[in-house]
């Protein structure tokens, strides 16, 4: 298959016709100010030629992370299919509109939950926060609950994406698909 994409959502039909795990699941990884990385799970909630999207808190420390270098990397393990893919690419911010439209698909507790947190930020108690889901459950009450200012996505495209599956032996299978700017993709097979 020469289409890293329709390749990503055959492997991500087949993990979500498996079961046992959430095929939505990345780990993303972002670099601070220092060059210090980190990295976390984050859910992959659409995807198609134009890139991976996911979705946060604005002021988080991997917004903040991704402001600053927008070059990041996210990986994803599918165990019980015994396959990995792993992406790198450039994340920019998707529209208002495209936030907006996944914002309203969102659970309620959800979106009072994005109003209440301050993500990343350092929390006193508890109770504080309980007390913030109150405050905006409340604001809210009896009307649809709008997207926060703060709150919206990223558009993670790929410049590289290798597929990797595992193989008896460890002589496993990678195929590592490269595009330069808008080119077509190139395959080429690596070593395990």
């Amino acid at each position: 298959m020469s289409d890293p994409i329709a390749r990503y959502r055959e492997w991500f039909n087949d993990a979500a016709a498996k079961g046992g795990q959430d095929p939505k699941a990345v780990f993303l990884a972002t670099v601070n100010a220092l060059g210090h990385p980190s990295s976390r799970v984050v859910l992959v909630q659409s995807f198609d030629e134009r890139g991976f999207v996911f979705f946060t808190n604005l002021l988080s420390e991997k917004a903040r992370e991704i402001a600053a270098h927008p070059e990041v990397s996210m990986s994803v393990f599918w165990p019980l299919l015994e396959r990995q893919v792993c992406i790198e690419g450039r994340a920019a911010p998707v529209t208002d509109a495209e936030a907006d439209a996944y914002f309203a698909t969102r659970p309620r507790e959800s979106q009072i939950g994005a109003w209440a947190s301050k993500q990343s930020q350092t929390l006193a108690s508890r109770a504080l926060l309980e007390a913030g889901v109150r405050d905006a459950d409340a604001r809210f009450a009896g009307r649809p609950v709008p997207r926060p200012p703060f709150w919206g996505g990223f558009r993670v495209v790929p410049h590289a994406i290798e597929f990797w599956s595992a193989r008896p032996g460890r002589l496993h299978e990678r195929e590592l698909f490269e595009r330069e700017g808008s080119q077509a993709w190139t395959m080429r097979l690596l070593f395990p």
